[in-house]
């Protein structure tokens, strides 16, 4: 943020990061201060070390209302995906854990395959090889329809225990900072348009690992993003987590 704007210092991740950064208090900047190029959209997964006891996503509900706060579950930390989706399925549920953030989503999914959690709910991309090498035991996919991975088999959609659960793709890709010279956000724009859009490597790594293939940018990849950020931000509001409300920053209720 603080490096010159002359389009040679990007950043990247999930587009819902930079959008709720400011009602959570962390860093004052919005998705509006960013051109955005998005690559894929993740959904997040709700697993299991394969020795816990829990066999069912109805076993681990259950587990979570007779032990308030003490199950643990593994993500990355504060607005990560991981933590969003405990923050979903809290809110449909009323359900009570226990947060343990590490640096980043692959050691979340790592120190539930040590034992150190017993669940984590990073993204499909993250646990993919541990689903894969039978080292996580998938229970449910935060999606609006089952996901059938390849090597793992069908993991069964949330909807099946929670019918109203309602939620956007999980965007990510890359940001420039707004005043970035023209040239830069039009050479992108090509990039995105002529390569990326048409990329069968970003294909196939979205279709091995669980994500979706979203070679959006420009006006079409802010309103993509922000189908997402609203329904994050305003759950974060509701929940007390947030410092302002997303009103104040033109984030209205969906």
């Amino acid at each position: 943020m603080d490096a010159p704007r002359d389009g040679y210092t990007w950043t990247a991740g999930a587009a819902v990061d930079i959008g709720v950064y400011k009602i959570l208090g962390l860093i004052d900047s919005q998705i509006e201060d960013w051109d955005i190029f998005l690559g894929v959209a993740n959904v997040m997964i709700v697993s299991v070390n394969p020795d816990s006891p829990y066999q069912t996503f109805d076993d681990l509900l259950a587990a979570f209302k007779a032990k308030p706060g003490q199950v643990s579950v593994a993500t990355a930390g504060q607005s990560s995906a991981g933590h969003i989706a405990m923050e979903i399925i809290k809110k449909y549920t009323g359900v009570e854990y226990k947060m343990i953030p590490y640096d980043g989503g692959n050691p979340a999914v790592i120190a539930t395959v040590a034992g150190e959690a017993e669940v984590t709910t990073q993204m499909a991309v993250e646990q993919a090889d541990m689903l894969r090498a039978g080292k996580l035991r998938p229970l449910a996919v935060l999606s609006d329809a089952d996901m059938d991975m390849k090597g793992v088999g069908v993991i069964p959609s949330i909807k099946k225990w929670i019918p109203n659960y309602e939620t956007g793709p999980n965007y990510f890709g890359i940001w420039i900072p707004k005043g970035a010279p023209k040239e830069v956000i039009e050479t992108f724009g090509i990039l995105w348009d002529k390569y990326i859009a048409n990329s069968q490597a970003i294909k196939d790594y979205a279709d091995e690992r669980g994500a979706v293939f979203t070679p959006y940018w420009g006006e079409e990849a802010t309103k993509k993003a922000m189908s997402y950020i609203a329904p994050v931000a305003w759950l974060y509001y509701d929940a007390g987590k947030a410092k302002v409300s997303p009103e104040t920053i033109g984030i209205a209720r969906p």
